[in-house]
């Protein structure tokens, strides 16, 4: 998490309904789910292949995610090119957004109730097109973390029945512990879906759904592994309440780690594309417009380079 202080750019900030059907779809994926990794901003980064896979009309019978994985979920079923980078790259413009100040009042560093419950009607600043998303026939999953049980929570399209009840479960599903307020849906408590066995990736929800293919969406460079939790103690004592959440936060990098091992596996036994960022140049926290607009760009040129080893890993050969 960085601790600068964000700084805003000075470039005009558009608003409202940007006006624009979603991007049409040229290529059905048989038999392969897309998972996104969660991550905060780092998220900015694979927000671009999902601009790229959008733009080469892939359409994909499941998708699900996690944290800021959940944002690259509703914006590819959505298919919205404009919202897909605007919801990233678009953050920093936002003065209730986040940052420290918004951590001390209580809001969370990222202020995930204003982030996710209000900006996406047609007349906030990052509409989103609800019917196009409702309209989906692909299966959909976005999943938290339960505090009270520490049990782990995916929702599909079967239980939104308008727009209020997907935004609310996107942010239950990306507040981090500690750094945001935990969401309750239902009267039930809900943090980062990360804290669940996997860390941080919806492959389980994936093989529960039935799909042994995978291609998944990392936003951590090949090669890295979590540091285990330095301080278990002190977690323990935070969240006496919920003991549950303080095991998920030592837990998670056994989990995570256990989950990338696995990955790897499947990578090379051919059942799994892993996409990871050559290089991730920020951290999770960032709110500076010019290194997350970076990001984005150089996302991009990954993105576009590796579609084709993606394509051929779909079995789709040229698309678009």
């Amino acid at each position: 998490m960085t601790t600068a202080s964000p700084s805003r750019p000075t470039r005009p900030v558009r608003f409202g309904q940007p006006g624009h059907a979603p991007a049409p779809v040229t290529t059905e994926v048989d038999g392969v789910a897309l998972v996104f990794e969660g991550g905060g901003m780092r998220g900015t980064y694979t927000a671009a292949l999902v601009q790229v896979m959008l733009e080469a009309g892939l359409a994909f019978p499941w998708v699900g995610g996690i944290s800021a994985g959940s944002t690259h979920t509703v914006n590819m079923v959505s298919r919205d090119l404009w919202r897909t980078r605007e919801a990233f790259v678009g953050l920093p413009a936002d003065p209730e957004a986040g940052g420290w100040g918004s951590f001390v009042r209580g809001q969370g560093y990222f202020n995930s109730e204003h982030i996710y419950q209000h900006t996406s009607l047609p007349n906030e600043r990052i509409p989103f097109d609800w019917p196009s998303f409702a309209a989906s026939t692909c299966t959909v999953r976005i999943g938290a973390f339960r505090c009270d049980t520490g049990e782990m929570v995916y929702w599909g399209l079967e239980d939104m029945d308008e727009l209020a009840d997907l935004t609310v479960r996107c942010q239950a599903s990306s507040s981090m512990p500690v750094l945001m307020p935990t969401v309750h849906i239902d009267g039930v408590p809900y943090l980062d879906g990360a804290l669940g066995p996997t860390g941080g990736f919806a492959t389980d929800a994936a093989l529960a759904d039935g799909y042994e293919r995978m291609l998944v969406v990392s936003t951590r460079a090949a090669g890295y592994r979590k540091p285990a939790e330095r301080r278990p103690g002190a977690y323990r004592r935070l969240f006496r309440r919920t003991p549950a959440v303080a095991e998920g936060i030592i837990a998670r990098p056994a989990g995570y780690n256990r989950t990338l091992g696995w990955l790897e596996e499947e990578r090379r036994a051919g059942r799994v594309y892993l996409y990871q960022p050559e290089r991730m140049p920020i951290e999770n926290g960032e709110l500076r417009y010019d290194r997350v607009s970076s990001a984005y760009e150089m996302g991009l040129v990954q993105a576009r380079r590796e579609l084709p080893r993606i394509l051929e890993f779909l079995g789709v050969g040229s698309a678009g």
